[in-house]
């Protein structure tokens, strides 16, 4: 029989069809379809640490803010921002012409009440002899009763005269005192030793007075003892303990890790954005940052990595192996799944099953697991699985999505070891 060229290649395609079609038989004889590719790696004993991140600002451990406690005009300012100050010097000078009109006046009161009271006396010690000799006399019969009354009765009016002078002469050494110490109040000294961190009045503006409202004159901070002022989530804020160690890191000096502890942890709240989508509820935590850097200044900006929790030997798994699934997903399609599959798995509150894939003989089981604490990139296992055992790792769509209990599947962890290899 002649073939024909044409004849000749529609033969060749049809018994590689054929050829294509036992191989795929074959294929699908020996363990059905190929499956997905996944990436797997041996679970194994590790060290995990968990921590909880939070973005604040840098401020002084220590620092004061400094206003008037009485309302008047600056005068005189006697340091500049970042200057050095000792404790006791001069900082700032108010207008002392009204404290001083004031003290002036009552203190011209209270040598007038004193004066008064002279006299009060004067008159209560007479009336008091008058008394005693009227006493006397009506006692020998040579007075009468009436005016023994009379003299008793003006005895008690001078007493009370006397002792109403007394009381007025103390309200105005009372007066004295404060007006000394309001005139006082005029000249304000530094507290502590420490740098002038913020100044933020001038000499002719008005210092308010503290009693009506916040108005800081100037901030001196101890810059040799810094802290890390950072905002903790309230999912967060359980984890974190006094003492805890950490890590900060800050936006101006990039290069540079510092170490710190928590020192402090506020027992309220701040709440922002209340009421609207955007309510973020946070609690402050004070991390005292352990190193000395001259470079560090108030208000710069920073993120703190707090360690809550370490284990040094845990079974521990890349995070996005663990996954969740209702128990109906988790229910085998394969007729040889005996009837207790579905008993193996107890859900949660919410319904889902939180589980990995673990690889058996190219195909996954899905394996419920308890979870612990997770660092960046691992979890700890704490039931479910055990050490040696492939549990899939990639992708993130397979884990998060495709792969069934019992999916047929092909391991190429090839991209990893050349990934690793790089």
């Amino acid at each position: 029989m002649v073939f024909t060229k044409r004849k000749r290649i529609i033969l060749i395609i049809a018994v590689a069809a054929v050829v294509t079609a036992i191989i795929v038989l074959t294929v699908v004889n020996k363990g059905g379809k190929k499956g997905l590719t996944v990436q797997t790696e041996k679970i194994t004993y590790q060290s995990i640490i968990e921590t909880v991140t939070a973005t604040g600002k840098i401020e002084p451990k220590t620092q004061v803010k400094i206003s008037a406690d009485v309302a008047a005009k600056i005068t005189n300012l006697e340091v500049e921002e970042g200057d050095w100050v000792e404790k006791g010097d001069l900082l700032v000078g108010l207008d002392k012409e009204r404290f001083t009109a004031a003290l002036e006046q009552v203190e011209a009161n209270r040598r007038s009440y004193k004066a008064n009271e002279k006299l009060a006396k004067e008159s209560f010690l007479k009336a008091e002899k008058d008394f005693e000799r009227t006493k006397e006399l009506v006692a020998k019969k040579l007075e009468s009763e009436a005016i023994y009354d009379q003299a008793y009765s003006n005895l008690k009016i001078e007493e009370a005269r006397y002792q109403s002078a007394k009381e007025q002469v103390k309200q105005a050494t009372a007066s004295v005192r404060r007006a000394k110490d309001d005139l006082s109040k005029t000249t304000i000294y530094a507290p502590m030793s420490g740098t002038v961190s913020t100044l933020n009045k001038e000499v002719g503006e008005i210092a308010l007075g503290s009693q009506f409202q916040e108005d800081v004159i100037m901030i001196i901070s101890d810059l040799t003892e810094m802290e890390a002022q950072v905002n903790v989530d309230e999912n967060d804020i359980v984890n974190v303990s006094l003492g805890d160690s950490a890590i900060i890191e800050i936006d101006a000096l990039p290069d540079v890790v510092f170490h710190g502890i928590v020192s402090e942890i506020a027992s309220s709240a701040n709440i922002s954005g209340a009421g609207t989508t955007e309510q973020k509820t946070e609690f402050e935590v004070k991390v005292a940052i352990l190193d000395a850097v001259k470079e560090l200044r108030p208000g710069m900006t920073a993120s703190s990595d707090i360690t809550t929790e370490t284990r040094e030997h845990s079974l521990c798994i890349p995070i996005q192996c663990v996954t969740v699934r209702t128990p109906e997903q988790l229910k085998k399609k394969s007729v040889e799944a005996d009837s207790t599959t579905q008993n193996e798995y107890k859900a949660d509150k919410d319904g889902f099953v939180p589980v990995v894939f673990i690889v058996e003989d190219g195909s996954v089981k899905a394996v419920q697991v308890e979870t612990g604490i997770q660092s960046e990139t691992h979890i700890e296992i704490l039931k479910g699985v055990t050490e040696g055992q492939e549990v899939v790792t990639g992708n993130y769509r397979a884990i998060s999505q495709t792969l069934e209990n019992g999916s047929s599947v092909t391991v190429d962890n090839s991209e990893k070891k050349d990934k690793s290899a790089g």
